[in-house]
């Protein structure tokens, strides 16, 4: 059973996400939704989980200090995180990949756009969701 947390703190953006995913293939997956990276790092140590989706900002903790925290975490670090942002320049996007990042998306993002990063995260990370 996969498990994916998506942090966001617009519910709408929850549920597209959530979505697109599962009409990338992850039917058989427990969604796991989070209002923003405070409550998404709770959810984290809660289970193992295979991927985060998360939003850049968000009030409490934005996305940056969640992927900061996660990199931190011996016990989190390495596992798959998505950024889904309408923010961010190149600085900014370089940082978070040396922070841990795996994939940056820009809003507006579109299903089969969401789709690719979900399957180019899944062979990257093959292990994590068989």
């Amino acid at each position: 059973m996969k498990r994916v947390v998506i942090a966001d703190d617009s519910a709408l953006a929850r549920m597209f996400i959530r979505r697109c995913m599962e009409i990338a293939g992850l039917q058989e997956t427990v969604f796991v939704e989070a209002c923003d990276g405070k409550d998404a790092l709770a959810k984290l140590k809660e289970a193992p989980t295979d991927l985060l989706v998360t939003d850049l900002t968000m009030p409490n903790m934005n996305g940056i200090e969640l992927v900061r925290r996660i990199s931190a975490s011996a016990r989190l670090s390495g596992m798959p995180i998505l950024v889904v942002t309408s923010a961010g320049n190149e600085e900014q996007r370089q940082q978070l990949y040396d922070m841990g990042a795996t994939k940056i998306l820009s809003k507006p993002i579109s299903p089969p756009m969401l789709v690719e990063a979900i399957q180019e995260i899944t062979k990257q990370s093959v292990t994590t969701f068989d």
